[in-house]
């Protein structure tokens, strides 16, 4: 099978496609054809080895030579002990423990599937177990008439994350780049900052933030936040995470607010009531580029440097 695979930390350049044999299900496991497979921003991270906890399980170089989580398609062949699927399945899920999605075929723990709704493309389905799972478990506690602001709003989770909070009744405020502040706006922001230009922890305090590329001051976050306010940052720098989790945390309790790191739950039981409510048409699921396995160096490019709106494809 053909599959973009990669053996030293580095540039989109150190990617190459390569013919490697088919993997095969061991006990609990499913093969998927993959159909589609959405790029986060953790791939971007395994591929360059930064921040240093992208380097877990290959310090000196990759622990998978084949990166995509996000994977959507069709199951050929079961491993034994799989109950839920059968070969012909459509499914999709978050293979991060186990990764392969930028290839024609992947192996994936049958625990981290989900049945693909019929109603929802396999490229649709494929944005949703990561990015989703994020965006509704940062958003959980937003409640009508609160303010939230979501930093880093107009990437994959941050796009789900802004209708969410608006489903909740929250006023939203979106920070991303200049080059997204429309597309902040039409996912329903009530109000758009280009991080460039303005500091959010110096606008108006807010009841809740969710921040999906942490690099600030732990003081300048508890700043933001109103009393009995709460900050959850996803992803960032090491020294930053660890400072959230030391000070931020006795800072936060010392002033009546909440500072963290949200730790994100995956799985089916957190990805498919996102597919329910884009199903449903409560949440939109926005496609902003589709790449071919050839082009996967762009695509991992195009959203680590923050140019993607919404979410990104590869579709083998």
């Amino acid at each position: 099978m053909r599959a973009v695979v990669y053996d030293r930390y580095g540039p989109p350049d150190v990617l190459r496609v390569e013919e490697i044999p088919v993997p095969v299900p061991q006990a609990n496991q499913v093969l998927v054809q993959v159909a589609a497979t959405s790029v986060n921003l953790s791939d971007w991270e395994g591929l360059t080895g930064s921040p240093g906890y992208a380097r877990m399980g290959g310090f000196r170089a990759p622990r998978r030579r084949v990166l995509g989580s996000d994977i959507a398609g069709r199951v050929t062949a079961v491993g034994s002990g799989v109950t839920r699927f059968r070969v012909g399945d459509e499914v999709y899920g978050d293979n991060l423990s186990l990764m392969g999605g930028f290839a024609e075929y992947a192996v994936a723990p049958e625990a981290s599937l989900a049945h693909k709704p019929q109603q929802l493309t396999f490229a649709e389905a494929s944005t949703l177990p990561q990015a989703g799972a994020i965006a509704l478990q940062g958003t959980a506690r937003a409640r009508r008439g609160q303010r939230v602001l979501i930093n880093g709003a107009g990437g994959g989770a941050g796009s789900f994350a802004i209708q969410l909070a608006k489903l909740a009744g929250a006023h939203v405020t979106g920070v991303d780049n200049a080059r997204k502040l429309d597309f902040m706006r039409q996912l329903g922001a009530d109000e758009v900052v280009d991080y460039r230009r303005e500091d959010f922890t110096r606008l108006e305090p807010y009841d809740l933030v969710l921040d999906l590329v942490a690099h600030r001051s732990v003081f300048a976050y508890r700043r933001a936040l109103a009393p009995g306010g709460r900050y959850r940052c996803v992803g960032g720098t090491v020294r930053t995470l660890l400072r959230v989790v030391t000070v931020g945390a006795a800072v936060g309790w010392l002033t009546g607010r909440s500072l963290g790191v949200l730790l994100v739950k995956a799985g089916p039981a957190h990805f498919e009531p996102v597919a329910e409510r884009c199903v449903a048409g409560d949440l939109r699921i926005h496609l902003d580029r589709t790449f071919s396995l050839e082009e996967v160096p762009q695509a991992l490019a195009y959203v680590g440097e923050g140019r993607a709106l919404g979410k990104v494809v590869v579709t083998p």
